[in-house]
């Protein structure tokens, strides 16, 4: 995998994080009413419009990430994964 891709996947994750922060209340009952964790993170997906990667990704944040100044690294981080892609997406 070259440095683009891996700032492609980051980013893809990155961007799916920052989705479920502001989601919060749907992604936390979408996981709530999964049987068991295969189903949320499928679900989580379907609700975000992600892979099962970005969906795990998720199910793997810790609560307290879930916080404004959290979202604001993260915008920040995607912001610079986006100036370093050549097409910037």
């Amino acid at each position: 995998m070259d440095q683009d891709e891996r700032h492609r996947e980051e980013l893809m994750i990155l961007e799916a994080l920052m989705q479920a922060m502001d989601r919060r209340d749907e992604v936390f009952q979408v996981i709530e009413d999964s049987e068991d964790v295969d189903e949320a993170i499928r679900r989580v997906g379907q609700l975000l419009g992600v892979g099962t990667v970005e969906g795990r990704a998720v199910l793997d944040l810790q609560a307290r990430r879930f916080t404004r100044g959290q979202r604001q690294r993260s915008a920040f981080r995607a912001e610079e994964l986006r100036a370093m892609l050549p097409d910037r997406r």
